[in-house]
């Protein structure tokens, strides 16, 4: 068991590292500038390039659950790594063709490549971790949401510089290939038998009686508890997602200089980190309904802040609702991976995680329709009060949920 102990923590360092550089997919409120400024793409084209990268990021998940089953891990992180790179790679050269090119390259290119190996990551670090799923799951979420801040930024000053964007995005291209090959020979899930420590039980109120069992997929799908799960992720999900794909315009729109609104995105991101592996801690400790209704009234929080902001173009109140936007939106993914483990079992979590994770291909045609209500009203206010009516609608379906 001691090696054991030490294999699974540097597994997740590993897995941590590798979610940093596929993380680069979400900081697309910085990376969409370069095609306004040299191709001349409309908002709603560039919003659209998102909701798609979701929905393939999305599909690319839940055929990695399949592929793993017939193919190995190993593989299938082979193929995941040189879609992503390559749909970099190739993004800022066919997409000065038409956006058709853009949304085949970078959408479905690197949204799939992207979506293959976090599932693959996800589900084979956690195994080890039965003991300690909301911490895990938390700590490879931090890594993903941090890209942002750390990749994002680095992409911004390098499009400013000599260096150029086309140069930039082949870089990141690169960079995730020689980041997730290597990965794909390290990981691996443990040998049958592998005995981990028991979890350690704590406030013992909290704790919910139901029989744990493995689901299959079509036992999950057909579960009620399932959809209003579901659903509510959406809905919480959503309030991220439309901030996230236009975090740097938003800024700018209350007064905000340049530079610091790119910053801003940063913060973002950083607060999107540290809710990811906060709420997987408090997931561990509080247990899972706790936890989820945490989520819901941080998210309504953070809506109703920002829409204060927006409606009297206060930037000190919008970098408010901005931080706290992040740490809901970083509420969402370990939730979907820890309750997915805890009420439906670790035997098919690879796949179950992946309809799991569906939620953010809804979440991102919420985005979308987000940026055209912003177009047909002229401001900000009339997206936030949907976003903030879906909070509170996540809200009440949280406090509904009871058991598999």
């Amino acid at each position: 068991m001691t090696n054991n102990l030490k294999k699974r923590w540097a597994f997740l360092a590993v897995g941590i590292f590798t979610m940093l550089f596929a993380g680069i997919i979400y900081a697309w409120s910085i990376l969409k500038t370069p095609f306004a400024a040299e191709y001349g793409f409309l908002p709603s084209t560039l919003s659209l390039n998102f909701t798609l990268t979701m929905s393939f990021f999305c599909l690319g998940g839940f055929l990695s659950s399949q592929l793993v089953r017939r193919i190995g891990t190993r593989l299938t992180v082979i193929i995941a790594a040189l879609l992503a790179g390559l749909g970099f790679i190739l993004s800022p050269t066919v997409g000065v063709l038409s956006p058709i090119a853009l949304y085949v390259s970078y959408a479905f290119m690197s949204g799939l490549g992207i979506g293959m190996a976090y599932i693959v990551i996800i589900s084979t670090v956690n195994a080890w971790f039965p003991d300690k799923k909301g911490l895990s799951s938390g700590a490879l979420m931090m890594g993903f949401g941090a890209s942002t801040l750390i990749l994002g930024n680095i992409a911004d000053a390098l499009f400013a510089s000599g260096f150029g964007f086309k140069k930039t995005y082949i870089a990141i291209g690169i960079a995730l290939i020689a980041v997730l090959l290597p990965a794909a020979f390290v990981i691996k899930r443990p040998a049958e038998g592998t005995v981990f420590p028991e979890a350690k039980k704590k406030a013992a109120s909290r704790e919910e009686s139901f029989e744990a069992r493995d689901f299959r997929p079509i036992e999950m799908i057909k579960r009620f508890t399932f959809w209003r799960f579901f659903i509510g992720l959406v809905c919480l999900t959503a309030v991220g997602s439309s901030v996230i794909s236009f975090a740097k315009d938003l800024a700018l729109s209350v007064g905000a200089e340049a530079a610091l609104a790119t910053s801003l995105v940063g913060v973002l991101a950083i607060c999107n980190g540290l809710g990811r592996i906060i709420t997987g801690a408090v997931f561990d400790a509080m247990g899972r309904k706790f936890t989820m209704i945490a989520a819901s009234i941080l998210t309504i929080v953070a809506a109703a802040m920002t829409l204060l902001a927006v409606s009297i173009s206060s930037l000190p109140l919008l970098i408010v609702g901005l931080c706290l936007t992040g740490m809901s939106y970083g509420t969402s993914p370990t939730i979907s991976s820890a309750f997915t483990l805890s009420f439906y079992g670790q035997k098919h979590f690879a796949a179950n995680l992946s309809i799991s994770n569906f939620n953010l291909m809804a979440a991102s045609f919420i985005a979308t329709a987000c940026t055209a209500l912003l177009t047909s009203s002229g401001g900000y206010a009339a997206p936030f009060v949907l976003l903030l009516a879906l909070s509170l609608a996540a809200l009440m379906l949280n406090f509904s949920i009871k058991k598999p």
